[in-house]
């Protein structure tokens, strides 16, 4: 058969079978792809540091019929003792589930009823709920794997990560075929519409504070929904909550402009700085981009913003972090680029949105300047923070937190603010305070955010996802917080060329409060090309501490190995950061530990 009557055999199954299944979306599925589809695509402009995402939406002539059905359907309960027919399940396919934001959305699917399906280039962790939730996985891109196994059947629609570029196979042969394809924007966009949704954005501190907020809600008696970007050992669905009330916890990411399909209720902006140079150009970009994202806050809703200008070190230092406006997003609330600057009111102010209705802006963080804020901050026996709540310069409570940090204490403040937003008209200030002051201490952090790994005699290994300058300066505070006699040995695994180049010399200084300094080979996935810097670089401009280059993870494994063997009651805590696979390094250090220190 040719390649055209092999493409014209599968457009005619995929239109009987969704004739099937469903007529209106049979309708939808034979339009002119080109013209009607709606797909996110991305585009870039070439810029002297990197390039800087757009994000392009194609119009759409008629309203996605299966999304709309497919959405309704969930938000109407099953009947008490109704059954599902299982064989009318609408089967939903997922390009690059393996990623942690992807792979939530498939799980959520799965709990709203869907049949799923997913591929993705490896196997991740993300993947090992899905695979105990009873997804069909698929390891690498293939046509096959938008077909059931007789060839029959295909999925009602396909979502694509924003990793996924738009000539990946399944991608390329669905459209082909008529199947509707959706990034993961339109699809967390249709999610959360008919929701309050709560969205949690930030450059640093989003995945922490959007979970320790769903975790606070839930302990609340909340009914919410929540989806955060990286495993919370707390929840039992991994990284979502699947509950059946109003309220919807989001991690919004900005990287590729997702979150512009969003219309939170709240907006909670943690920090705002240079993260992602290989698409913006420089740190104003990505203030545009946020200034645009505030734009989708719903009318009368509410923006929860950090306001501090600098980051607090020891509890006692002031620290203008240099080349930044600091840990805050404070740049934000000035609008005299956007037009008229709005009117402050004892650190909360209402602000014309895009000349529509206003919404409130809370502000949060250290200094007495925001509405709310901490005094008084302290380690605790955890290894944690104790603080004095302020609302308005005025002492309400004591919380106590045994996550480590400064910046965790904002992320904790943050939670405190956007809860007396969203409920304060339902219950009384006191009780709000009480229930926070009752569940914040419980709260035990991310995977990945400062995780023990394990424990050998003298040596405490632990791990976590640092890959920007602040994140990794701000960590290494919670260690020494933690640990302040113990000897900090770091191993830091850069993450991406364009991240290097354009901030090494922030990351010189930030990990020169290490004791002692182990640099690996970049590691890059999705960046080509040669380029003028390298690990080594990195290296060599570190000032102060012991510093040594070993390329490969595995040396690492070994040359530790060997050196805490030598003295394995020397109090020591080994410390690996990035967001590529320095993971891997403790849990195998601590198996060849156990190994080497048993046998003697």
């Amino acid at each position: 058969m040719s390649d055209g009557g092999y493409l014209e055999a599968q457009k005619s199954l995929v239109r009987r079978e969704l004739q099937i299944r469903s007529p209106k979306l049979l309708e939808k599925c034979i339009l002119d792809s080109k013209e009607n589809r709606c797909i996110s695509l991305l585009t870039t402009r070439a810029s002297k540091r990197g390039q800087e995402c757009k994000l392009v939406h194609v119009s759409v002539k008629e309203p996605d019929t299966f999304v709309e059905a497919a959405f309704q359907k969930c938000r109407q309960p099953a009947k008490k003792g109704e059954i599902k027919n299982q064989n009318q399940k609408d089967w939903i396919h997922f390009v690059g589930v393996g990623g942690c934001g992807l792979s939530a959305l498939g799980l959520l699917a799965v709990k709203q009823g869907f049949e799923v399906s997913g591929s993705d280039i490896k196997w991740s962790s993300f993947m090992d709920g899905l695979q105990q939730a009873g997804v069909r996985l698929h390891v690498g891109h293939s046509m096959l794997n938008i077909q059931s196994q007789n060839g029959s059947t295909f999925p009602n629609a396909i979502v694509v990560s924003s990793a996924i570029p738009q000539d990946n196979v399944e991608i390329v042969h669905a459209k082909s075929i008529g199947i509707p394809v959706y990034k993961r924007d339109y699809w967390l966009a249709k999610l959360t519409e008919n929701h309050k949704l709560i969205s949690v954005t930030g450059t640093h501190g989003k995945s922490t504070t959007a979970g320790l907020l769903a975790y606070v809600l839930k302990a609340m008696r909340d009914d919410l929904t929540a989806v955060i970007g990286t495993h919370v050992p707390q929840f039992p669905g991994g990284n979502i909550i699947c509950g059946d009330g109003q309220h919807f916890v989001l991690e919004a990411d900005e990287y590729d402009g997702c979150f512009f399909g969003l219309s939170p209720y709240i907006a909670v902006i943690t920090n705002v700085e240079w993260e992602h140079v290989d698409i913006f150009q420089d740190e104003e970009a990505v203030k545009t981009l946020y200034r645009r994202f505030l734009k989708r806050i719903r009318m009368g809703g509410h923006l929860i913003i950090c306001g501090d200008k600098y980051v607090l070190l020891n509890y006692v230092v002031e620290f203008l972090w240099k080349g930044t406006n600091g840990l805050g997003a404070y740049s934000l609330l000035d609008y005299t680029k956007e037009g008229t600057k709005p009117e402050h009111a004892s650190g909360t102010m209402s602000v014309p949105s895009s000349g529509i209705d206003g919404y409130n802006i809370t502000t949060y963080g250290i200094s007495s300047t925001n509405e709310w804020h901490a005094s008084s901050i302290r380690p605790n026996s955890q290894g944690g923070s104790d603080y004095v709540l302020c609302h308005r310069g005025q002492p309400l409570a004591e919380i106590s937190l045994q996550i480590p940090g400064v910046h965790n204490v904002l992320n904790s403040i943050a939670v405190i603010a956007t809860v007396m937003a969203l409920l304060h008209d339902q219950r009384q200030i006191n009780e709000l305070i009480n229930s926070l002051k009752l569940h914040l201490p419980d709260f035990i952090g991310l995977s990945r955010r400062f995780e023990m790994i394990g424990k050998i005699l003298g040596c405490h290994i632990y791990d976590d996802y640092a890959h920007h300058p602040t994140e990794v300066f701000m960590v290494l505070q919670a260690a020494c917080q933690r640990f302040p006699l113990k000897r900090l040995l770091v191993v830091f695994q850069p993450h991406t060329y364009s991240r290097l180049a354009a901030l090494k010399d922030d990351f010189a200084f930030a990990l020169s409060y290490a004791d002692h300094i182990v640099i690996t080979a970049v590691y890059s996935v999705r960046e080509v090309g040669p380029w003028n810097v390298c690990g080594k670089d990195l290296a060599t401009s570190i000032i102060g501490p012991p510093t040594e280059y070993i390329a490969a993870v595995d040396d690492v494994v070994d040359k530790l190995a060997l050196e805490i063997s030598k003295d394995p009651l020397r109090q020591i805590v080994i410390l690996t950061l990035g967001a590529g696979d320095i993971n891997t390094v403790g849990p195998k250090l601590l198996h060849e530990l156990q190994k080497r220190l048993c046998k003697a």
